[in-house]
């Protein structure tokens, strides 16, 4: 009887579920860590490992960043706050064909020009903030320029201008 006492407390210790407990949480720590760092380095340093270049639109400089693999034009401007008086982003598309543009988790006011294989600019949209409104080109196109609403307008640019495209390779 009284090893059956011994076995039923051994099993019934707190002593060994909370050193279980504690064994997992010391575990369970640096990996919620990790996780969490990964997808904080995965959405918020996203812009940051795109490339830059200065473009000239229309005879006007911009310095965009390139979107040119199906996860940066993905992301895009999604999630930014701010974006610099002249700077933008250039979308580079696999092949011509038509496009479409919303602004689903993008808190800026944009402008998009839609751009021929040549720098032609075919197309000239402004965008809301937050709206899941389609934004379509409707000729083929082989670049999108997103700047902020009204860099167009105020720099004179205007669909038949041209921005030159040379050095942005399709992948």
């Amino acid at each position: 009887m009284n090893s059956k006492k011994k076995i039923s407390r051994f099993r019934g210790s707190h002593r060994y579920s909370r050193a279980g407990w504690r064994g997992l949480s010391g575990l369970a720590a640096p990996i919620v860590l990790s996780v969490l760092f990964f997808f904080i380095m995965l959405t918020g340093c996203a812009a940051a490992t795109l490339d830059k270049k200065v473009l000239d639109v229309a005879g006007n400089k911009l310095n965009v960043e390139i979107a040119d693999t199906p996860e940066s034009r993905e992301q895009g401007l999604m999630n930014r706050k701010s974006m610099g008086e002249d700077e933008g982003m250039i979308f580079v598309f696999e092949d011509e064909s038509k496009v479409t543009f919303w602004m689903k988790n993008t808190q800026l006011s944009l402008s998009i020009a839609f751009i021929a294989a040549d720098g032609t600019i075919r197309q000239v949209e402004d965008m809301e903030p937050e709206s899941l409104a389609s934004v379509p080109s409707y000729r083929n196109v082989l670049y999108a320029l997103e700047v902020n609403q009204g860099w167009f307008d105020t720099h004179g640019v205007k669909p038949g201008d041209v921005v030159d495209v040379s050095g942005l390779k399709t992948r």
